[in-house]
């Protein structure tokens, strides 16, 4: 009879980790951002049909990056959960703290059980409160870990070069506009540095408001509303660098008049999610 292999726990984790990791930086990244009316979440999803932003209750929404059989059936749960807990105590109750913890312990649950691969997913639970300090966003990776982000948060794809251009540029305060295009300008950036153009169609933009009058604050941002708020912000983009090449034309002629700050335009999206035939989002 022949020994089975053994192999160390520390070892197992390791392996069991690094798989989900890879399935999850596959997917197009997904960047949530605190403005001054509220919360806005942008994912760069070409698909009209497959979400990866939803409503869970009156306060409170979801994004999620990896695959998408995964993550919906955790977006259903988060909703089950919700309701259920809205009906039977108060609408007040149900909190993005309380539906964190649930999605951590069933992460934690599946990533430590040998008998099934981990979710090769990772989750932004958000509320928008009466206040921008009342806000919360948290984020949950495969392991069920839960982190208690502020600002400014992004998953999937490139997410580390994403976060570390959004922590240097994203201040309180900001409008809907400046935010949704610091957002563009983060998952338009290149792993090796160059940019892309994205475009309304390549985009998934809804947001928490706080202003709304009714109890679900949750709304997408579609069609011509969406072109019109990417073209302000693009706007306000051309003028500032207007007035910075008008004010060097004076000091020394208008021979770089004709320079244009975007003269790299990409080529759009250059398929991040590694194969065609896998469900990532």
């Amino acid at each position: 009879m022949s020994t089975p292999f053994y192999v160390s726990p520390q070892q197992a984790m390791a392996d069991r980790a690094e798989y989900a990791r890879k399935g999850i930086a596959r997917g197009r990244s997904v960047v949530v951002l605190q403005y001054t009316d509220g919360v806005v979440f942008v994912a760069e999803n070409p698909s009209r049909a497959l979400h990866k932003v939803s409503e869970i209750y009156d306060r409170i929404a979801f994004a999620a990056v990896g695959k998408y059989n995964e993550f919906e059936n955790l977006r259903i749960g988060g909703v089950r959960y919700a309701d259920l807990r809205g009906y039977t105590y108060d609408r007040e109750d149900v909190t993005a703290r309380g539906l964190a913890n649930v999605y951590a312990q069933t992460l934690g649950t599946i990533f430590s059980s040998a008998a099934e691969k981990p979710y090769e997913v990772e989750l932004i639970v958000a509320e928008v409160g009466a206040a921008p300090e009342d806000d919360q966003i948290y984020r949950l990776p495969h392991d069920g870990s839960i982190v208690d982000e502020h600002g400014s948060v992004a998953v999937g794809g490139n997410a580390d070069q994403i976060s570390s251009y959004l922590d240097q540029r994203h201040r309180d305060g900001m409008t809907l506009a400046e935010a949704l295009k610091l957002a563009v300008e983060s998952l338009s950036r290149d792993t090796n540095g160059g940019e892309r153009r994205l475009t309304a169609e390549q985009l998934e933009v809804a947001t928490l408001d706080r202003t709304r009058p009714q109890q679900r604050k949750f709304k997408r941002i579609l069609g011509r509303q969406l072109s019109r708020l990417l073209d302000e912000s693009g706007g306000d983009a051309a003028a500032d660098a207007g007035a910075g090449e008008s004010g060097a034309a004076g000091g020394k002629g208008a021979e770089d008049g004709g320079s244009k700050d975007n003269g790299t335009k990409g080529k759009g999206p250059a398929g991040e999610d590694g194969s065609e035939g896998e469900p990532l989002l």
